[in-house]
């Protein structure tokens, strides 16, 4: 099935939607003739601006209708319970209060409405050295109604993403080095500047697995601070993975236990891939680990 096809299968494509923050790349796009109205941190403008310099075809870049300022979304529009349909790729990860996002789209969503999530996978991406995000940390960001990213996490994010062969992003079938991107100094001006100033640094705050996201949006639907449940999935392909949310949904068919032990062995998967593929496993092993016996 194609990305296209995995984030529309449940969007009425004839409804009204949103989508958050499509900037150079808008998956459901007026032009095409979605009824759709997008919602980012800057005007269609700004967005030229930019991204005028990172090769990136800019003619992509659609009207924006609604600048984000931090205000609700039905403030932002001026309508609740109207869209049939939201759609937000790499977007979750951003906010700073990730029970708020889900629960923002939920006002200006009509009851049969969906949100469609396009999720990066930390094992494929920048963040694959930091740790998956667990239930505290995103509960404890919404109860103290965080607009911006803690200290901790900014220094986390600094201090731990980086490329792997010169790419912020790659697959299960990328080789090469890792290389830390940012530097001390980075994350301790990163920090000081949210701590003296409560300037907002674009970052991901939230870093998951496939089914760490799922359990995630299980518990907070359990725990009564979400009324979202899981409608539909598809596992990760290149570094992303799929979800759909909606009141009507069924939630996860596992138990608590199973999707533990799923997110256990996600985290280790990448390891046993090297395994799996002796070949590749050999060529590592000889370029790496036996290269200084043969000096």
């Amino acid at each position: 099935m194609k990305q296209e096809e995995k984030i529309f299968r449940h969007i009425n494509k004839n409804g009204y939607g949103i989508e958050v923050g499509p900037s150079h790349n808008p998956l459901a796009p007026k032009k095409k003739g979605y009824k759709v109205h997008v919602i980012d941190h800057l005007n269609k403008e700004q967005l030229i601006k930019k991204y005028e310099h990172h090769g990136v075809n800019l003619d992509n870049i659609e009207e924006v209708d609604f600048v984000w300022q931090g205000e609700d979304f039905s403030e932002l529009t001026g309508k609740t319970k109207y869209y049939d349909w939201i759609i937000a790729s790499h977007l979750i990860e951003h906010t700073p209060d990730f029970i708020g996002f889900l629960n923002n789209c939920d006002k200006v969503l009509k009851d049969d409405g969906v949100i469609s999530l396009v999720v990066p996978d930390k094992r494929y991406c920048f963040d694959h050295f930091r740790p998956v995000t667990g239930l505290s940390k995103i509960i404890d960001s919404h109860s103290q109604k965080n607009k911006i990213h803690t200290p901790g996490t900014v220094a986390e994010y600094f201090l731990n993403v980086v490329a792997k062969n010169k790419q912020i992003a790659w697959s299960t079938y990328n080789s090469g080095d890792y290389n830390l991107i940012h530097s001390l100094e980075e994350a301790q001006d990163g920090m000081h500047a949210v701590i003296n100033n409560k300037t907002y640094i674009d970052m991901h705050s939230w870093c998951f697995v496939p089914h760490s996201f799922r359990l995630i949006i299980h518990d907070l639907f359990s725990l009564g601070l979400i009324p979202l449940q899981e409608v539909d999935f598809f596992p990760t392909v290149g570094s992303e993975f799929y979800i759909t949310l909606s009141r009507s949904g069924k939630g996860i068919n596992k138990s608590r236990l199973e999707m533990l032990s799923i997110i256990e062995s996600e985290i280790k998967e990448e390891a046993s891939f090297f395994t799996k593929n002796k070949n590749f496993a050999k060529h590592l092993i000889g370029k790496y680990l036996l290269a200084p016996l043969r000096r």
